[in-house]
């Protein structure tokens, strides 16, 4: 008989395997693309949120650092996709550049099509479900990090 210990590690491992999976499929399109796991995630930010987000938005939205996403904005900005513009205070706005648009509708619009894809093959029920657990399990693993180590209180956090 397979013990509670057992049962839960199991699934916890699958539950990380598939976690894995998900972002190896992610790194699978931005390499079938040529892009940069970076690149791709400062590109699909701005497909999603618009011309004129912020470099701190994408950092916060995806959990990337801010020299990550400013080495990668430096370098689509170089290939021409990104202008940089000074928001208030000390915040920069990023701008699609034409070049930047035509990359965007070519390489990033399909993904937002095929994620919408595959999650509308679920019930809304399912998608409801999904999200909440995978939330309260972020929360729940949150709480068990600051509890083990309180300077991590705001690590990850999407509120």
């Amino acid at each position: 008989m397979t013990s509670p210990h057992k049962t839960l590690q199991f699934s916890l491992t699958e539950f990380n395997q598939i976690h894995k999976e998900m972002e190896e499929l992610y790194h699978t399109m931005a390499l079938s693309l040529n892009l940069s796991d970076s690149a791709f995630t400062i590109l699909y930010a701005l497909y999603e949120q618009g011309d004129g987000c912020l470099q701190k938005d994408i950092c916060h939205e995806f959990c990337l650092s801010k020299q990550t996403v400013n080495s990668s904005i430096k370098k689509l900005e170089q290939h021409g996709y990104l202008l940089l513009e000074q928001g208030q205070g000390r915040d920069k706005r990023i701008i699609v550049t034409a070049k930047g648009s035509q990359l965007l509708e070519e390489k990033i619009r399909p993904v937002f099509e095929m994620e919408q894809q595959a999650f509308a093959q679920m019930t809304p029920e399912e998608n409801s479900m999904l999200l909440r657990l995978n939330r309260k399990y972020c929360d729940m693993l949150r709480a068990q990090i600051n509890a083990w180590q309180p300077c991590f209180d705001n690590a990850g956090t999407h509120e």
